[in-house]
């Protein structure tokens, strides 16, 4: 039976204006709201036609063995969304959707991040003791296939979908190692437990330019703005103060978002008063999302460090404490994710991730496709690489030194 295109286009583009709750920074957690599809109030254009193609199609095309109904449909759908230039927007087919899990703390895949470089899926990194750390995969690998797919024009949304799964269950990647070879890797998934907050700077201990260890410096490192995470940090510093900390670093390098709600929490401990970030929607209206009387650690000069793969939330919490004069930010220049993404189920089963809204800067600057600049710039040599040296953590400690010692 030929698939019904007209109407299933009609039903996304009418999922693009559905009101939305909760929301994600570069990912969202479902309503559980199912929206009615219609097919009609679309101006005077006849989506109509698309059946014609269809028809004339199984009529006349020489190939007929290559008119597969769901690709035909994917491929008619996901070519309307790309008019949209928006990576964001976009659509997960019924089988990826149902491997679809929030932030909260644990889900069921091979443990990788992953982020877009170019038109490449790429290995942020493997997290410890994970099918995919036990698999050899390191940071740099790029994901050529999935179970036998081409990964080439994949988000980074389609990416994560299509590689997590039920425990238990294998997946094969095509990898491109740093030295150009291709591997096909299986990996058995498993349940992976995602530390939100890790206090344990790389290397153990915080050193300085020259070499020393340094104390009196707290650090946190934010992988991901799950449910948990604000709490966990709150309980990180507040260890860390108890042992007479007199400054600290928030690193958020490699962290690629989270949960909105979250992250204005976090944001809001070490703010007492200011706008944390504005949300402006279709139409143009805008709303402040504003601190709280109440402080964790006042007075102790904070550093963010973030680089080009910290994304999403980490921007915006970046952007809130500097832009409020609570933080100085060291690194690269940001991801440039800063837009609000909504899943609607769709009636087959599938879901339509929708934009919905884009995320300013509490001066007003917008995030998406842009990036926050840091006020000290450090982006490591291939060298520094190589000798696994960390120049933006050590720039961030002499410059906390220096504050904390004064002149």
């Amino acid at each position: 039976m030929m698939v019904k295109i007209l109407a299933v286009l009609a039903a996304l583009l009418v999922l693009a204006v559905v009101a939305v709750g909760a929301f994600l920074l570069g990912r969202e957690d479902a309503s559980g709201e199912v929206t009615t599809i219609v097919a009609n109030e679309f101006g005077d254009f006849d989506y109509a036609v698309l059946n014609e193609v269809r028809e004339l199609l199984d009529q006349y095309y020489v190939r007929p063995k290559n008119l597969d109904d769901q690709s035909l449909f994917e491929a008619a759908v996901n070519g309307m969304l790309a008019i949209l230039n928006d990576t964001g927007t976009f659509y997960v087919t019924p089988e990826d959707y149902q491997t679809s899990t929030l932030l909260t703390g644990s889900f069921e895949g091979i443990g990788a991040t992953v982020a877009t470089q170019g038109n490449d899926i790429v290995i942020v990194a493997p997290i410890e003791d994970t099918p995919a750390a036990r698999a050899g995969l390191v940071s740099g690998d790029v994901i050529r296939g999935v179970d036998g797919e081409d990964t080439a024009g994949w988000t980074v949304e389609k990416a994560v979908l299509r590689i997590r799964g039920p425990r238990g269950t294998d997946v094969t990647l095509t990898i491109e190692h740093v030295d150009g070879t291709l591997e096909d890797i299986t990996i058995t998934r498993d349940t992976v437990q995602v530390r939100s907050v890790q206090s344990v700077p790389p290397g153990g201990v915080l050193r300085n330019s020259n070499g020393d260890e340094v104390d009196g410096i707290g650090y946190v490192q934010i992988q991901e703005f799950s449910r948990r995470t604000a709490q966990e940090v709150e309980d990180a510093v507040n260890a860390q103060l108890d042992v007479g900390i007199q400054a600290l670093i928030i690193d958020v390098r490699f962290n690629g978002g989270g949960l909105l709600d979250t992250t204005v929490s976090l944001a809001d401990l070490f703010l007492d008063s200011g706008v944390i970030l504005t949300e402006r929607d279709s139409d143009g209206r805008e709303t402040d999302f504003v601190a709280r009387p109440g402080e964790l650690a006042p007075g102790i000069p904070i550093v963010i460090l973030q680089n080009r793969f910290s994304a999403s939330a980490s921007e915006v919490l970046a952007a809130a404490l500097r832009e409020n004069d609570r933080a100085t930010i060291i690194g690269e220049t940001s991801f440039g994710k800063g837009t609000v993404n909504s899943p609607r189920e769709l009636s087959d089963g599938g879901a339509l991730y929708v934009t919905i809204a884009e995320w300013l800067t509490p001066t007003g600057t917008l995030i998406n496709n842009v990036g926050i600049f840091p006020d000290i710039e450090v982006i490591p040599t291939d060298d520094e690489i190589d000798q696994r040296l960390d120049p933006q953590l050590i720039q961030a400690v002499d410059l906390l030194l220096g504050q904390v010692r004064g002149p």
